[in-house]
């Protein structure tokens, strides 16, 4: 067990979909399990000991950020695809469904091979971690080893479980309209080998101090184009059976799969309903995309409290569509940033805000002569707080963990990124805070426009510091 830290100076916390803290000169003090013990907001310099000593913090490690230094909640991937960080970048002219046939399955493929899982997954943990997700919602393969073995990173990587990034993993569930070399023979294949998975992960030992395991499986049909009815009943069976067990999937991110997938289930309303009427749909699913919704599918999916993680970068760059995430979050909806790595061609939450912002731009001037005078959020674009909030609070929601992560609140575990917005990070996009005087609130715009993983110092989950620049 690690002993107690207080970390002192500026500070942003998000509140809400519309509003953040800018904290110039903050205590945060983190207990020795990794949790938020207390926070001061207002602390002069004069005043750091005396307050440390009236909480009992006598004798413990003080973190003193720099000017141009500051601490932010960590950033929550919703949606990312671990085997396709290899082929990031390809295939780009394509759309979804030729992408996933030319590109995609070929390389998910290749892991049937465990050898070149481990060699890949090394790397793809690494990466993500540096470039500041704390928790990461990972699609695997269909390959039971595989994906094992991306579990198996979180031990290979830090030789300690507890100083891994918090994460979600999942192993693929496709036994239709896949080609011939990968593909599940049948349902009773796949589902041995997703109860193999889930109870190879909940075999290790959790960690006591935090509220839930910090890796843990999630059931991962990855859309209905790919799944039998009788495997997503049997899903949806084994879904009932654990309440906690999370839900990820894609839906109505392309029009051609949206046509498809009505096609394949005529018994069903709708996309969101054909999940519906397997008992998939619920608090914890996570929604991947969700760029054609009909007002009935938003309905239902607000619901249900179903979360939508939103893919901004992958929407552009597959030609699927802007997601009108503003008029989800009028209807209720949570809603997150997923990267979609390959669809999405950059593993930062940070490239996902950057293109959010340009996805609720182009809805606004699409409808800049309707205006909807009651509405808070749809059609208009994103401000700074929304984005930050959808990066990380509605990140937390989205995964079913906004009592444990996603803002700096006491009792909840110290996830958190050290950014460094001087000169010295290196990062020719960004003109430094050390080149001339930055408010707290400009500096936090500038690194979510601008920033990369360069000006990620450190990397914290669960009070442990767990990558960043300053670990290479």
């Amino acid at each position: 067990m690690s002993l107690p830290v207080v970390y002192y100076g500026s500070v942003v916390n998000p509140v809400s979909l519309k509003s953040f803290k800018a904290l110039g000169a903050c205590l945060i003090a983190v207990s020795s399990t990794g949790n938020i013990d207390w926070i001061v907001e207002d602390v002069h310099d004069s005043m750091v000991q005396e307050t440390m000593g009236a909480h009992g913090y006598l004798d413990v490690e003080v973190v003193c950020l720099q000017d141009g230094e500051f601490l932010i909640p960590g950033f929550i991937d919703t949606h990312t695809h671990a085997p396709q960080v290899p082929n990031i970048g390809s295939g780009q002219s394509y759309e979804l469904l030729e992408w996933l046939e030319r590109i995609t399955f070929p390389t998910e493929s290749m892991f049937q091979d465990p050898d070149f899982a481990r060699r890949t997954y090394t790397s793809v943990v690494r990466r993500i971690i540096d470039s500041g997700t704390t928790t990461c919602c990972y699609y695997g393969t269909i390959h039971l080893e595989a994906t094992q073995v991306l579990f198996s990173n979180y031990l290979i990587l830090h030789a300690d479980y507890y100083l891994g990034q918090r994460a979600f993993i999942g192993k693929c569930n496709m036994d239709r309209n896949s080609p011939s070399y990968y593909i599940e023979p049948s349902v009773e294949v796949s589902m041995a080998a997703t109860k193999a998975l889930i109870s190879h992960i909940k075999q290790l030992p959790s960690n006591p101090h935090a509220a839930e395991p910090l890796v843990q499986p999630i059931l991962t049909p990855r859309f209905a184009i790919t799944c039998t009815s009788p495997l997503l009943s049997s899903l949806g069976q084994l879904a009932a059976s654990d309440p906690n067990l999370r839900i990820q999937t894609h839906i109505s991110e392309n029009l051609a799969e949206v046509t498809f997938t009505k096609s394949l289930f005529p018994e069903c309303s709708s996309y969101a309903g054909a999940y519906d009427s397997f008992g998939l749909l619920r608090a914890n699913t996570i929604l991947a995309h969700a760029v054609h919704l009909s007002d009935d599918e938003i309905t239902l999916i607000a619901k249900k409290k179903s979360g939508i993680s939103h893919c901004p970068t992958s929407n552009f760059n597959l030609s699927s569509g802007v997601a009108p995430i503003g008029k989800y979050l009028d209807h209720g909806i949570k809603v997150g940033l997923g990267t979609d790595v390959s669809g999405g061609y950059s593993p930062s939450i940070l490239n996902a805000i950057q293109n959010a912002s340009i996805a609720s731009k182009v809805i606004a001037m699409q409808t800049r002569g309707n205006p909807d005078a009651s509405a808070e959020f749809s059609n208009k674009q994103l401000s700074v707080a929304s984005l930050l909030y959808l990066a990380t609070s509605g990140g937390a929601e989205v995964c079913d963990l906004e009592n444990s992560v996603g803002s700096f609140s006491v009792g909840k575990s110290f996830d958190a990124l050290q950014v460094n917005v001087r000169n010295n990070a290196g990062n020719p996009a960004m003109w430094g805070s050390d080149s001339g005087p930055r408010s707290l609130e400009g500096m936090l715009e500038q690194f979510l426009f601008c920033g990369d993983d360069r000006n990620i110092s450190r990397v914290y989950v669960q009070g442990k510091l767990i990558g960043g620049t300053a670990t290479r």
